[in-house]
């Protein structure tokens, strides 16, 4: 019989060909399938999908923010207070070093400085409100009187038994819920306790920024990766010099404000007028839109006490100041240091008070003016240059760093008006000095 053995020669072939196939085959199917999702999914689509889920993650990340933020706000408010002080007493400390004065004592007289300029408005308000509290009070009853006697004679054909009926109404309404304002009050309790630690932290929290606030910002860069820091770094420096900008700004144009509405008031003869100035210089740190809101209460007071006449003279007081404001103020001072468009203003302070209320109305300038000046920097790529990040100048939705001439570098390091250095990190009140090796 006849038998052969078959040689195993081509089994081998056979295997090396399917092992060249398959990658093939798999590149193949991977090249098929794109091709089938193409022809099913357009290529807006897909870029519209990689978008949103983007835009998903981010509006997540930020929503968590402002959940952590609302949650911590008795120790995140403080501290935005403290910084946005602090944004105003660092130049001031780092002008008294640069004359030889020691830093502590400086410090010191700083702090002095800022408590006392609180307290004399605080004390100027109670003390007049004191003073004028017999007078308020008989204005508040003829006032009271006219206008019952007003509804009285007025087309709606108001009686006196219905007008009596209403206030009894409202009076037995306040004895029925007198469990519901003593809650209130215990409430209003625990508010003042919670104003009182947020001022202590605010002024903890103030002095020691002004102490060390060099080593507090290199502590928050080093906690970044290494290749994020120089990013980081200047922009943080070039967002600090913005709130300096906006701070010593807008202290002014709400003095301006305070000053003028304040005047008119009392020229107008209106009760509480150095209250009420003091209330409008308060609220004109929410730019346009404070301003606006503390006019009305003045004009609201003249309306009560003093007349239709006077109330129509004390809103063309109000309204001239708002043109000052709109029309000088704000195109020389603050376009000069922190230009910001009114529109954008207004809808950042509306989300703002939306989100937290009045802190959030009053943070929400300039915390959106220190973000945008940082991500242009960031996005700009200036942080790979040597140049001084306080030099830097945005204008994505408006500018907020002013736009500087040149200079020499000796003059970039050590800066006349600020005392910011190339060296300088924010919240520091005691720049580096120059060395004799530096290029001129």
């Amino acid at each position: 019989m006849d038998t052969t053995t078959r040689s195993p020669v081509p089994r081998a072939e056979a295997v090396a060909t399917a092992a060249q196939t398959a990658p093939e085959a798999a590149q193949t199917a991977a090249q098929i399938a794109p091709g089938a999702e193409s022809a099913d999914v357009t290529p807006g689509v897909r870029i519209a999908a990689a978008w949103s889920w983007r835009l998903l993650v981010i509006a997540a990340a930020l929503g968590l923010a402002v959940v952590l933020v609302v949650q911590l706000r008795l120790i995140v408010i403080p501290v935005l207070i403290a910084v946005l002080v602090s944004a105003l007493l660092v130049p001031f400390v780092s002008f008294l070093v640069r004359r030889r004065w020691p830093k502590g004592i400086a410090i010191a007289v700083a702090m002095i400085v800022a408590i006392g300029v609180v307290s004399g408005l605080l004390w100027l308000a109670v003390q007049q409100i004191t003073s004028e509290f017999p007078t308020v009070r008989e204005r508040t009853i003829g006032s009271y009187r006219t206008f019952t006697a007003f509804l009285l004679d007025s087309p709606l054909h108001i009686t006196s038994d219905q007008l009596n009926d209403f206030i009894g109404s409202v009076m037995t309404s306040l004895q029925e819920d007198g469990q519901a304002l003593w809650s209130g009050a215990l409430s209003v309790g625990s508010t003042l306790g919670h104003v009182v630690t947020g001022l202590l932290l605010a002024l903890f929290s103030l002095l020691f920024i002004l102490i060390d606030g060099r080593g507090i910002w290199s502590w928050v860069v080093r906690i970044l990766p290494g290749r994020a820091r120089p990013a980081f770094d200047g922009a943080g420096r070039a967002g600090w010099h913005t709130l300096v900008n906006y701070a010593r700004t807008q202290i002014l144009v709400a003095t301006i404000d305070a000053v003028g509405i304040g005047a008119g008031a009392f020229l107008l003869g209106l009760p509480l007028a150095i209250p009420i100035a003091v209330l409008v210089f308060l609220g004109s740190f929410v730019p346009i839109v404070g301003a606006v809101v503390t006019g009305s209460v003045a004009v609201f007071i003249a309306l009560v006490y003093n007349g239709p006449g006077i109330a129509l003279a004390m809103l063309a007081v109000v309204l001239g100041v708002q043109q000052l404001e709109g029309h000088v103020l704000q195109p020389l001072l603050m376009g000069a240091a922190v230009k910001v468009h009114p529109l954008a203003v207004v809808l950042v302070v509306a989300a703002g008070s939306m989100l937290a209320g009045i802190p959030g109305a009053l943070f929400a300038v300039p915390i959106a003016a220190v973000v945008n000046v940082m991500i242009g920097y960031v996005a700009s790529g200036a942080w790979r240059s040597a140049d001084d990040p306080i030099r830097y100048h945005g204008d994505v939705l408006w500018q907020t760093v002013p736009r500087q001439p040149p200079r020499s570098r000796r003059s970039q390091r050590i800066d006349p008006v600020e005392g910011s250095a190339a060296g300088a990190t924010p919240l520091d009140p005691d720049p580096p000095r120059p060395r004799q090796g530096d290029r001129t």
